[in-house]
């Protein structure tokens, strides 16, 4: 977003603010001058407002602080994360309970969770097999997480999504 800086600021007044700065509406010739008078810019900070609201300000520190303040929101902003798991339809259990061992970490540091079950060749055979595996999954996983997507056939593999529960305080 760019913004109108001096001579761009084409209104008759505008409401002043900054520091160093009495605030109050202006016109727009005072306000230059209260700028100039200070070595500084009067910078256009809220054009939709009535009157427009500027700010006596140095620009290029302006819009250093302004970058400054959108990384620190984007730095702020929650990244979700999402953690594969892969079962075989004949899992056995010490494998499973592996794998959930390792979901329930996943689950615990705030990852959601896409399980699948992965057919090879004629295992496709094997599709109730797969769906009660993960169904079991979602069952023990029960008191960490709450089911998003049911299991579902896609292509080759047959998957279910888990998300986090939200911890009380």
């Amino acid at each position: 977003m760019q913004h109108r800086v001096n001579e761009r600021i084409r209104v008759k007044e505008v409401r002043l603010v900054g520091e160093n700065v009495e605030q109050g509406v202006y016109t727009i010739e005072q306000a230059r001058q209260i700028a100039e008078e200070q070595g500084l810019d009067l910078v256009e900070i809220s054009p939709n407002a009535e009157p427009p609201v500027c700010r006596v300000t140095d620009y290029q520190k302006f819009l250093y602080q302004q970058k400054k303040r959108e990384k620190e929101l984007k730095a702020k902003a929650t990244k979700v994360v999402v953690k594969e798991i892969r079962f075989g339809p004949q899992t056995d259990d010490h494998d499973y309970n592996f794998k959930l061992k390792h979901a329930i970490e996943f689950l615990n540091d705030g990852s959601k969770i896409k399980a699948y079950v992965f057919f090879k060749g004629r295992s496709i055979l094997f599709k109730e097999q797969g769906e009660v595996l993960l169904l079991r999954f979602a069952n023990d996983l029960e008191e960490y997480a709450k089911v998003d997507q049911l299991p579902l056939l896609e292509g080759k593999r047959m998957i279910i999504q888990l998300s986090p529960k939200k911890k009380a305080k």
